[in-house]
């Protein structure tokens, strides 16, 4: 196998195969290729067997990359390795051990909505105020506490306060519901494999023997129970290798602890360590800068990111006036870049939050330049989107409780609250579903009009009963009645799903309904990186990871927004942000500029905020900049004053005043701080602070 397309490091991380192995691969070091290159080193070169190879990375769009790549470098022996997420490789776990776990076959897994759904009914159950006990907040703790690998039982132990025993409660009766309506929520498909291996020490053996090769991608992501089912299975064979990069760990909102990554050589004594420090994105000066910010951090592997691509240009940092000076400087040097055939899909705009984007947006629309943002709204959350799933699953699982609440009204067919009230009641004290509770009324015809949907659903094609589903139910028909806009673009909607259908019948040649609920239960919550269109990119730092632009603006640099005002009181939080600062850095190939606003109006407020500490960590050389002073040192506190005189100037009504802005006017009225200011058209009358320096007499 030629090995000539790898640097001396990446040779050695393949070749390395006698235990446990950490690969420390920097922003575009090539750590996607170097471990693909491993696994077909081993298949090729030590006559492993593919089903032998176990590779774990975190999105769906990774692990296809990654057997796309194997295919190009392997050819259809690929087909027998298993690449996917931890979620996924969860489900094939539950899969082939449902009995064992106590599920039928058709078990469901429910998403975030469908579980915050669950949640919601509990607490009204049980009489609460969901103001004070908020259904998405206990939902989110539930799932903390899942990937913590905590009990109810143990929950118990330590809940104090009030809420925590609420919340205990809303955890215990939450995963009775899901057991007796053969659900798992997206959680369960870690936690109940570690279950399964901790009960059953023979199954464990098994698995362990099966996958005597284990590759994780992206290590630093990974959770408590991540990290205990990595350990499970690798502690045997020992031949593990962990790909990722601690400088890079960003998700701890997530659940994601950067520690494992930075323990792993506590946990396999005998571990070697390789560093991927040799870029291939970026040139000297982006790399640079990235460097000097992170070794700020204390909690980090030490590494120095370098390249053979050359010096570059200079990082441009600008100091706007406010957040619209901001905005109007990003698409200034945008439309300089597109003066020299730029092409606007290599251009990324990046911001911590948001919010931020709003002015970014509003300046764009003036001056007609075409972007999008990613991963603001995403196609599965659409409500008639999940309303058709719903159905879906009702006819493969008809005691899916949740996906029956969800459209035994939808469209409306008079069945009002107190009569599901009364089957939920009638299903809870006789334990069953709620479908096998219904046996009259306008509920029986729904379960009769289910039952069809069951029947012929045998022999049809998913597009087919998709086609169905929309008119049996009365969807389509309520949409097209509607005659709105609003209707029009959801029965679009409706129409794009028939694609999915159709695109995962040609791809896989199968028309299992199964199957394909449980393909579209994995998809992503984060939309879709679509390269097609040629639109700038608005994102936050967050959605941008793994992702690469030639030219990279970075836009509200400043302390109380990057780094995040929520971290400033944590050293552990404001490292996050620093790493997050990394990766936003990184993401630049050749051109990056970093722009902060002296005064910025967010969430309603306006705000005057210092520097951010991350400029000042970049040595100035790096950077050429419209600030005539030095540039802001870490500690450096912005003089709120700058903008302003320290006394007030003494106006009278009838005084001629200048303004750099609106030119020359007439004051009209004076108050202890304001002056009102009669200005040439098309300005007209402003109210201006007296002792702003952009005022004065005439």
């Amino acid at each position: 196998m030629n090995l000539d397309e790898l640097n001396d490091k990446q040779k050695e991380a393949v070749l390395y195969n006698e235990g446990p192995l950490l690969i420390i691969a920097g922003a575009g070091a090539g750590k996607t290729k170097t471990l693909t290159t491993k696994i077909a080193f081993l298949i090729e070169e030590k006559n492993v067997s593919p089903r032998n190879i176990l590779a774990i990375t975190f999105t769906n769009k990774a692990a296809k990359e990654m057997k796309d790549r194997l295919f190009r470098t392997i050819g259809s022996t690929a087909k027998e390795l298993q690449v996917s997420t931890f979620h996924s490789f969860g489900l094939k776990l539950l899969r082939e051990n449902y009995e064992t776990l106590g599920y039928d076959k058709n078990f469901v897994i429910m998403d975030s909505d469908d579980s915050l759904t669950v949640v919601k009914k509990i607490i009204k159950d049980m009489g609460l105020d969901p103001k004070i006990y908020n259904p998405r907040g206990i939902r989110n703790k539930i799932s903390g506490c899942k990937n913590e690998m905590t009990s109810p039982e143990e929950y118990e132990r330590y809940a104090v306060s009030d809420y925590e025993k609420v919340v205990q409660e809303v955890y215990s009766k939450y995963n009775t519901k899901l057991e007796r309506n053969n659900s798992v929520d997206f959680d369960d498909l870690l936690l109940l494999p570690i279950e399964l291996f901790k009960k059953n020490p023979d199954i464990l053996n098994k698995y362990q023997d099966l996958y005597q090769y284990i590759l994780i991608d992206e290590y630093q992501d990974t959770n408590e129970a991540q990290y205990i089912l990595t350990k499970m299975l690798s502690v045997k064979n020992r031949k593990i290798t962990c790909v990722g990069d601690d400088s890079q760990s960003i998700y701890s909102f997530r659940g994601a602890n950067y520690k494992n990554i930075l323990n792993f050589e506590k946990d396999y004594k005998d571990a070697k360590t390789i560093l991927l420090e040799q870029n291939y994105r970026s040139t000297s000066n982006i790399l640079d800068a990235a460097n000097q910010v992170i070794k700020n951090n204390k909690m980090r592997k030490d590494k120095n990111l370098w390249t053979s691509r050359g010096t570059g240009e200079k990082i441009k940092y600008y100091r706007a006036y406010n957040e619209r000076d901001e905005a109007q400087y990003v698409i200034r040097k945008i439309k300089e870049l597109i003066n020299r055939n730029i092409e606007y899909k290599d251009i990324a705009v990046l911001y911590r939050t948001n919010a931020q984007s709003r002015v970014l947006e509003e300046e764009m629309l003036k001056e007609n330049l075409p972007y999008r943002v990613i991963g603001s709204f995403y196609f599965y959350s659409r409500k008639e989107i999940k309303d058709l799933i719903a159905y879906l699953r009702l006819i493969h699982n008809s005691r899916d409780n949740v996906s029956l609440l969800r459209v035994i009204n939808t469209p409306k067919r008079g069945i009002g609250l107190k009569t599901i009230e009364n089957l939920t009641k009638k299903a809870d004290l006789e334990n069953i579903s709620i479908y096998e509770a219904i046996s009259s009324g306008k509920e029986l015809e729904f379960k009769n009009l289910i039952e069809r949907l069951k029947e012929v659903s045998q022999d049809l094609t998913l597009t087919e009963l998709i086609d169905k589903v929309l008119d049996a139910s009365g969807m389509k028909q309520e949409l097209e009645s509607e005659k709105t806009l609003e209707a029009e673009v959801r029965l679009e909607n409706l129409e794009e799903f028939k694609s999915i259908t159709k695109s995962f019948e040609e791809r896989e040649g199968l028309i299992s309904l199964e199957d394909f609920l449980l393909e579209i239960s994995l998809i992503s919550d984060v939309e879709e990186y679509k390269d097609d269109p040629n639109r700038i990119s608005l994102m936050t730092v967050h959605s941008v990871k793994g992702l690469e632009f030639d030219h990279v603006f970075v836009v509200g640099m400043e302390e109380g927004i990057f780094p995040h005002m929520n971290s400033l009181m944590e050293n552990s939080e404001v490292e996050e942000e620093r790493r997050l600062c990394y990766v936003a850095i990184t993401r630049a190939k050749d051109d990056l500029h970093l722009v902060n606003a002296r005064r910025r109006t967010l969430f309603g407020k306006e705000q005057i905020n210092p520097v951010s500490r991350f400029i000042g960590e970049i040595n100035k050389d790096l950077i050429e900049t419209n600030v005539k002073d030095e540039l802001p040192q870490k500690e450096e506190k912005l003089n709120t004053g700058e903008m302003f005189r320290e006394e007030n100037v003494d106006y009278q009504v009838g005084d001629y005043v200048y303004h750099e802005t609106f030119g020359t006017g007439r004051v009209t009225e004076v108050t202890n701080t304001l002056v009102t200011v009669a200005f040439k058209h098309p300005h007209g009358i402003k109210k201006l602070m007296k002792n702003h320096k952009k005022l004065s007499k005439v």
